[in-house]
């Protein structure tokens, strides 16, 4: 699934050749993705100009001056840049019309989203009780050491809940923890402050570098541009159960938390 660095480097991607540009039209071939795409997204935005392209956790959002359309990926989807005689695909959507491109929308699984919000976006359901952006001002060790405060869940599953911080999946998760040393299965209310601020500062290096690799290449994820994301060539621990840590050669361990796969080396981050 797409997690925040994917999302980034596809607004990254995107945003150069959307704003300010008109909506010339817009072409629903297929409306059932998790939430129904609305039957009259066309007759809102057509003519609208685009004015920002920013992201929210995982959501983008472009706003329109009227509202925001909200754009999830979900399991499977890609925003592409085509040219007007593209053939269509089976799993091509939504085309966004534009003066001299087309944004199109690709997703097999059809478990991402396309919305409509006239007000705004922090005002809307999916968004409106997310927690801070982990690579912003709100986000440091000691706003994570007052959110665990009373959670006795494990750090892991912690940090991957977005009412917490946003956008840590369980890759970079896996990664961050590896990072600021600190075993996944720790309840997260035994983290002192200064585990948090470690923790805290790992989580942004490690997004910070996966967005600045392109994210990693998750089965379907491929940039807005088509390229792959090559963060997975970096990993410290994910999915090298068994492999010697690159820190002190004792073998990584695997283990299941929350449906998840954990990774992580018994050495350097005691549990």
């Amino acid at each position: 699934m797409p997690e925040l660095p994917e999302v980034e480097t596809t607004r990254r991607g995107v945003a150069p050749y959307l704003l300010g540009k008109p909506i010339l039209d817009i072409i629903v071939r297929e409306a059932r993705l998790r939430w129904p795409v609305p039957p009259d997204l066309g007759a809102r935005l057509r003519g609208a100009t685009i004015v920002s392209v920013e992201r929210r956790a995982k959501y983008l959002l472009l706003d329109v001056g009227l509202g925001t359309l909200i754009v999830h990926l979900g399991m499977s989807g890609s925003l592409r840049f085509v040219t007007s005689d593209t053939p269509v695909q089976k799993h091509d959507h939504v085309d966004l019309i534009l003066p001299d491109t087309v944004l199109r929308y690709r997703d097999p699984r059809r478990f991402g989203a396309i919305l409509w919000h006239p007000g705004p976006p922090e005002t809307h359901p999916l968004l409106l009780a997310l927690g801070p952006e982990p690579l912003s001002a709100d986000f440091d060790g000691a706003v994570l050491f007052q959110a665990t405060r009373r959670r006795g869940s494990a750090i892991k599953l912690a940090i991957m809940d977005n009412h917490l911080v946003v956008g840590v999946g369980n890759i970079y998760a896996n990664e961050a923890l590896f990072l600021a040393g600190i075993g996944p299965l720790r309840a997260a209310q035994d983290l002192n402050r200064t585990e948090c601020d470690r923790l805290a500062a790992a989580i942004v290096q490690v997004l910070t570098e996966a967005i600045a690799a392109g994210g990693s290449t998750l089965r379907d994820f491929v940039g807005a541009g088509g390229q792959p994301g090559y963060f997975q060539q970096s990993y410290q621990v994910y999915a090298r159960a068994d492999r010697p840590c690159h820190a002190c050669g004792e073998p990584i361990r695997h283990i299941r938390q929350g449906q998840r796969s954990s990774f992580y080396c018994p050495r350097c981050q005691p549990c």
